[in-house]
């Protein structure tokens, strides 16, 4: 297992503040070891946790053109027809993965193809699984168009631990599926959008592995 580089900066503030406050509570309470353990125990159970949540775990890979592969670690938690308003204009079959802070954050492309759209709107950071968090959160938006003509689009949706959606696409990229486009700190949700009658490959509560998980049929 190796660590993402999203993680190199965040990681070395973390050793920073950990080795500064250390050094306070050994400046103020020298003559407390019962005190000074519990801080080293706390500090570096703090450097674990944020270590884990950059880990980049080797993998090997479902590709598969037939079908869409899920683009994050996580939790299924929404399967349903809705409204999409952005790009579509029209009615979809949303499913949505629900990444907490113990998943791995590495985002992928699900489907092979050519990146026709994209965009990033900065917004609220309300809790991943509020319905409203699909609209007004921070978010990009992203639509590849596969070599049989059929668009995916998917959204990375920051949440209320999330403070910053990194991604790596642009419009006219070529994408290749299980590659990665994106990294999403510190709990979020990533939701994708089919034509009506897609046949869905994943239930409610069903954990998936990113690059790895069949969501559904391609049309």
């Amino acid at each position: 297992m190796t660590i993402h580089k999203e993680g190199y900066t965040t990681i070395a503030l973390t050793v920073l503040f950990i080795f500064i406050l250390n050094a306070f509570i050994d400046y103020k309470f020298g003559d407390l070891a019962v005190l000074r353990w519990i801080f080293y125990v706390l500090t570096f159970a703090l450097f674990v946790i944020v270590l884990q949540f950059f880990r980049n775990p080797k993998r090997e890979f479902n590709r598969n053109d037939a079908a869409v592969i899920s683009p994050a670690d996580g939790k299924v938690v929404v399967i349903e027809e809705t409204e999409e308003g952005e790009y579509f204009k029209d009615k979809r079959l949303q499913v949505s993965i629900f990444m907490s802070p113990i998943n791995v954050h590495i985002n992928r492309y699900p489907v092979s193809g050519t990146v026709k759209f994209f965009k990033y709107h900065p917004g609220k950071y309300l809790a991943a699984w509020n319905p409203k968090s699909s609209t007004e959160n921070e978010r990009t938006t992203t639509v590849v168009e596969t070599a049989n003509g059929t668009p995916v689009l998917f959204r990375q949706i920051a949440g209320a631990l999330a403070r910053r959606i990194v991604w790596y696409v642009k419009e006219d990229d070529k994408a290749t599926q299980t590659q990665e486009f994106g990294f999403i700190k510190f709990g979020s949700r990533v939701d994708l959008f089919f034509p009506i009658g897609t046949k869905v490959k994943v239930e409610l509560g069903q954990v998936v592995k990113g690059g790895i998980t069949e969501i559904a049929d391609l049309v």
